[in-house]
């Protein structure tokens, strides 16, 4: 799972980057490539601020208020990829409407726009990167990999370089697809644990728990169970809201989202 979130979040901030100079390559405008370095830069660094609040915040909590916490992290984090997925999936001419942003601040020579631009891009994808991780984090139970989130990020930058330097370009349209149906599937898991930490704070009733219990089959803290849960929030003993709330999800985004891919 870190690899495919910090694998997709480098990438578009990577393909950002790289429309920004390809633009003001062709406009012979490369002195103002400095202002797109300290962007990104300025991002990274703003990234790893927000990441250390974050983390300072999430280790100020114990007990229920731990787990209400984690619990908002983890529906928040739902939302965000939820709603990352399907605005881009209804954006049809972001380079465009970007190459028109560069193109008009540098013929202004309003460096400064040039320079929000980029760090705009760089910020979200790094915030939005510091709670998605956080999240799978979680629900790996506490284990970080860090070598996926590491390797997601060297992927992207290379992916990126390449993809600028082709004569031909290649289309990029089948890897957003699929990795927007797996950050889908990670949302779902994330629904369903968010809402397993809610029942554990005494917020919400299972209902019913556990409606079934496969963990002598395949259980969720060996090899395998663990890498589906924090794929796709496996769980081998789930409650009855926990299983409501992560198929209603599931079902109503998929319908969403197939319904925008055939527009």
């Amino acid at each position: 799972a870190n690899f495919i979130i910090t694998f997709r979040e480098t990438l578009e901030a990577a393909l950002v980057v790289g429309i920004v100079l390809s633009i003001l390559k062709k406009m012979e405008e490369e002195k103002k490539n400095k202002y797109v370095y300290l962007a990104v830069i300025s991002g990274i660094a703003f990234s790893f601020l927000g990441a250390f609040l974050f983390e300072s915040l999430a280790g100020g909590f114990k007990g229920r208020a731990e787990q209400i916490f984690e619990g908002i992290v983890m529906l928040s984090g739902a939302f965000l990829i939820t709603t990352m997925i399907l605005w881009m999936m209804k954006q049809k001419n972001i380079s465009e409407n970007l190459a028109s942003k560069v193109t008009m601040h540098a013929e202004q020579s309003n460096p400064l726009g040039i320079f929000l631009i980029v760090f705009i891009a760089i910020l979200r994808e790094g915030i939005e990167t510091v709670i998605f991780l956080s999240a799978s984090s979680e629900m790996s139970g506490g284990n970080f990999n860090i070598l996926g989130a590491v390797l997601g990020i060297v992927s992207a930058i290379i992916l990126g370089f390449i993809f600028f330097n082709m004569t031909k370009k290649m289309n990029l349209k089948l890897f957003f697809n699929i990795s927007g149906i797996l950050l889908i599937l990670f949302a779902a898991g994330l629904v369903g644990y968010g809402v397993h930490e809610l029942e554990e704070a005494k917020i919400l009733s299972p209902i019913i728990y556990p409606i079934w219990d496969i963990n002598w089959f395949l259980n969720e803290k060996g090899n395998l169970g663990s890498v589906l849960k924090g794929l796709f929030g496996y769980n081998g003993n789930p409650s009855l809201l926990e299983t409501i709330f992560y198929l209603s999800y599931l079902i109503t985004v998929m319908i969403l989202w197939f319904k925008l891919k055939k527009k």
